[in-house]
């Protein structure tokens, strides 16, 4: 099986700072860096790097070369990226010295896709192959619509959450990959218990990762559900992290591995990745992930 990713590029302004800036408030800096992300290109990179045979489909805008060079270094299928004059989206992410992060996203090019550019993206994908996409591109409902008229399985990161989300038949989607905001903003509930009861009411044939942060996650099924505490870390920065997770717990779906072992391997890449700062360029290899579960078990 092949996966398509449907995702954004951004280029990431990462500013270090002590804390939040309020409002009304000028602050200082302390570090200012210029790397890549964007949730698709992460994912994409993740996927990769987990060993997974991933296409990356949308658009680079201007300015955005860097982005590109990334994908390929890292072994990322670009045949389905196609180019805009639109600037190319970005990000402006705070980072704190407790490693939390916030983040605002200017879409850009990542909004610019036509319907005939998503129908180009999957051209090639037969049934059984499957799509991810995340919400930082425009079309959202589209493109999940797009995909599963091509017989394709779709995984879905409702990030950020927004209108957008709320238009998608979410019968058209395998899985659903949130955490625990996202599932709340979706259901109403802040326990993801609750908020699986809500999801699988509503969708029976739905599958769902409720990512928790430091209380680790839980994969929710119709037959019943696995739980994966967090591995500890010393975190520097969050950003990247559950893009980590996506993108391992995927690659190991894919290889039909069962599911405890695709959240155990999700769980330790994601942890490794908080203890470096940075995006994309903390997403840890495959090797050095499963040396890091064998020094676990």
């Amino acid at each position: 099986m092949r996966i398509l990713n449907i995702g954004s590029l951004n280029l990431d302004h990462v500013y270090r700072v002590q804390r939040f800036v309020q409002p009304g408030e000028t602050m200082a800096v302390r570090e200012v860096t210029v790397g890549v992300g964007g949730k698709g290109l992460n994912q994409s990179i993740a996927l990769a790097r987990a060993g997974a045979a991933v296409s990356h489909g949308g658009l680079v805008g201007a300015g955005g070369e860097l982005l590109r060079q990334t994908l390929e270094e890292n072994g990322v299928d670009l045949q389905r990226l196609e180019e805009t004059d639109v600037p190319q989206g970005h990000a402006i992410i705070q980072v704190s010295d407790e490693g939390e992060n916030c983040i605002l996203l200017y879409g850009g090019s990542n909004r610019a896709l036509t319907a005939a550019q998503i129908g180009r993206a999957m051209d090639g994908f037969t049934r059984g192959d499957w799509l991810l996409l995340q919400n930082e591109t425009n079309l959202t409902r589209e493109i999940i619509e797009e995909a599963c008229a091509r017989g394709l399985q779709v995984a879905f990161n409702p990030s950020p959450f927004d209108e957008a989300v709320l238009a998608v038949d979410f019968d058209h989607v395998a899985w659903l990959l949130v955490n625990e905001v996202e599932a709340q903003q979706m259901t109403g509930s802040d326990d993801p218990f609750e908020a699986w009861d809500i999801l699988h009411g509503r969708y029976p044939d739905l599958c769902a990762v409720i990512t928790l942060g430091g209380a680790g996650a839980i994969c929710f099924t119709p037959e019943g559900d696995v739980r994966q505490p967090a591995y500890p870390a010393r975190a520097v920065d969050t950003t990247g992290a559950g893009d980590t997770f996506t993108g391992y717990f995927l690659a190991s779906l894919l290889e039909n591995r069962p599911l405890s072992e695709c959240m155990q391997r999700a769980a330790m890449a994601a942890s490794i990745c908080v203890t470096r700062p940075g995006a994309a360029a903390a997403i840890p290899t495959l090797r050095e992930t499963e040396a890091a579960l064998r020094r676990v078990e």
